[in-house]
């Protein structure tokens, strides 16, 4: 069993940065590729970034390409966000997840994280 724990949300204005970092359970190394997601409030959970095992390939969704980056450090089992040039519309709770392949789809997902809350103000 995986487990995953978020942490870093936060309030922040429009234009800030936040660093979410999700901590893993067990070894990641060449085993899981990682997701993050969000939900905003009355929205479906959307993909944000992923990276594959080794942390040589990432892929983002349109909205946060240039501004967010995914990175993992296997040595320490943890998974990074760091999303720069915040906007409201990032406001959302932000989800880490674990997947045996390197994916966008929600459902390639097996391990999920509680969720961190973050909150971009205008």
């Amino acid at each position: 069993q995986v487990q995953l724990v978020e942490s870093g949300g936060g309030l922040v204005q429009a234009g800030g940065s936040l660093r979410l970092s999700c901590a893993v359970s067990r070894r990641t190394r060449s085993t899981y590729a990682m997701g993050w997601f969000r939900q905003a409030p009355g929205k479906k959970r959307e993909f944000v970034a992923a990276i594959n095992r080794s942390g040589d390939s990432t892929y983002y969704a349109y909205p946060v390409k240039g501004r967010f980056t995914i990175s993992r450090d296997n040595a320490n089992d943890t998974v990074s966000l760091q999303m720069n040039s915040l906007k409201p519309e990032d406001t959302a709770v932000y989800y880490c997840a674990a997947s045996g392949g390197f994916w966008t789809t929600i459902s390639a997902y097996g391990y999920w994280g509680q969720g961190t809350q973050v909150a971009v103000s205008s």
